[in-house]
């Protein structure tokens, strides 16, 4: 079940909105038969994004942001592809009929695109400017190549307040977590197909900005206070990007 949205009591210049597309693994039990033997692909990387909800939850109670988020499988229906994406659906799903399909996308994938674009333009409606704020998480190692970086910001270049929001954000990340590599658009390309492009191509550059926080699974993975401390800085580094991007929006020195 998703959250009840919330949106912060104070006005301001800029509304955030805070998603989660993969936030588990869960199966509707109508269409359990297709996923039968596909257990392992389910709990693995290709099933969901670990730690991402966990994030999203914490961003969202920190800023009091509206909250969106799915913990049906992303190999069900990927809420963060468009329409007629060839990795929308499992191949699984794909040799289904027709019909089974499209009650899929009915039950889950409009319900959810429909809720965020929702509050994002219910956010215009009270402010000059929402961020929208995407969580995810990557695995540490891709067809045996090993990713070099803890967290990717994701973003349009061609947008330059994406691009100044997140150039500010790597700052602010550096200096409360100097241990983690932080690089942008890696390890995906932010203008890739996504909800965020979705957004971008309906509203305009000063109005929207689109962004997707990326973490690495290894530091979800870790033992300890490890994951937590670093939600913590996540969030701390957020809030000083944010008071300095909007003291000067869109000129980041």
């Amino acid at each position: 079940m998703r959250p009840e949205p919330t949106i912060a009591d104070e006005p301001g210049e800029y509304g955030l909105v805070i998603t989660c597309e993969h936030g588990g693994n869960r199966i509707p039990e109508p269409y359990q038969a297709y996923f039968q033997g596909y257990q392992a692909l389910l709990d693995s990387h290709r099933g969901f994004d670990p730690g991402a909800l966990l994030m999203a939850k914490a961003l969202a109670k920190a800023f009091s942001a509206p909250l969106v988020t799915s913990t049906v499988s992303r190999l069900l229906v990927d809420l963060n592809r468009s329409p007629g994406h060839p990795n929308l659906h499992f191949i699984s799903i794909q040799n289904a009929p027709a019909k089974v399909r499209e009650q899929i996308v009915r039950h889950y994938y409009r319900p959810y695109r429909t809720q965020v674009d929702s509050l994002i333009r219910q956010s215009l409606v009270e402010h000059s400017q929402v961020i929208h704020l995407a969580s995810h998480s990557f695995t540490p190692e891709l067809d045996g190549k090993l990713r070099n970086a803890d967290i990717g910001l994701l973003y349009n270049p061609a947008r330059a307040g994406e691009a100044a929001f997140c150039k500010c954000w790597k700052a602010s990340l550096r200096a409360c977590a100097p241990e983690l590599r932080v690089r942008r658009n890696y390890p995906y390309a932010g203008k890739a197909d996504g909800q965020t492009r979705w957004f971008r191509q309906r509203l305009a550059a000063d109005a929207y900005l689109g962004i997707e926080l990326e973490i690495n699974q290894k530091h979800i993975l870790a033992a300890g206070r490890h994951w937590s401390d670093l939600r913590q800085k996540i969030v701390v580094s957020l809030q000083q990007t944010l008071a300095r991007y909007f003291a000067h929006p869109g000129v980041i020195q």
